[in-house]
């Protein structure tokens, strides 16, 4: 979710390299924290606000995207930091 995207080995195949450019570009479209400092605050705190739905509703991180790397599975503790972090950022804004 911003402009510096590291692509991976994977990322030389076809067709998984389109597959990967769409989701990173769905994924920037929607939120890009390179440009997060353009956002109005309330266009921040409603990013915020559906990240959170997101990840409550188990949307984020992508499974196709845990698939691969296990490492960004969200375990309940994990969760529950960023949901914090998330809120109390929402709540300076």
């Amino acid at each position: 979710h911003s402009n510096n995207t590291s692509y991976p080995w994977y990322n030389t195949v076809q067709p998984v390299a389109w597959f990967l450019e769409n989701h990173i570009e769905e994924g920037k479209a929607e939120l890009n924290f390179s440009e997060w400092d353009n956002y109005s605050n309330r266009r921040k705190k409603s990013k915020l606000k559906s990240i959170v739905s997101q990840i409550k509703d188990n949307k984020m991180p992508l499974s196709s995207y845990t698939f691969i790397h296990k490492e960004a599975v969200l375990d309940n503790t994990k969760r529950q930091e960023i949901l914090n972090y998330i809120t109390e950022l929402k709540d300076s804004l």
